[in-house]
């Protein structure tokens, strides 16, 4: 019969192999993996690619007008001013910093697509010539 191994202070002997659970992590990172070969396959529309900055810019553009309409009434009504000078002006900073984030993402996004190409192009090229 054999006899586990005691821990390097001596004090506890380690577990029995036979009771130890078997890690599949190996397999599973495998299979979950975003490859290059599995994503670059298929197309996706421009709204898949898009999706996310539009959304950011429309609630960019939504929160900047409505802050716009806020300070507006702030010149109008005379009651709650005060409340409409502290509100307008958050609403039109965040609606700005939102719309030129979104702004600023889609040629980002641009540029990283046809670098995907480009790097597609001489993947293809690499493959052609060397196998």
């Amino acid at each position: 019969m054999e006899i586990p191994p005691k821990s390097p202070d001596g004090s506890e002997k380690s577990p029995p192999s036979r009771e130890l659970i078997t890690s599949r992590t190996g397999s599973t990172l495998c299979m979950s993996s975003r490859s290059e070969s599995v994503w670059t396959s298929s197309s996706r529309s421009k709204w898949e690619i898009y999706h996310k900055p539009v959304i950011v810019v429309s609630v960019g553009a939504a929160l900047f007008l409505f802050g716009t309409v806020i300070i507006s009434l702030s010149c109008f009504l005379k009651d709650k001013k005060n409340i409409f000078k502290m509100s307008g002006p958050a609403f039109l900073s965040l609606g700005l910093m939102l719309l030129v984030c979104g702004l600023v993402w889609i040629p980002i996004i641009r540029k990283k697509q046809k670098q995907r190409q480009k790097s597609q192009f001489l993947q293809s090229l690499k493959s052609f010539f060397f196998n």
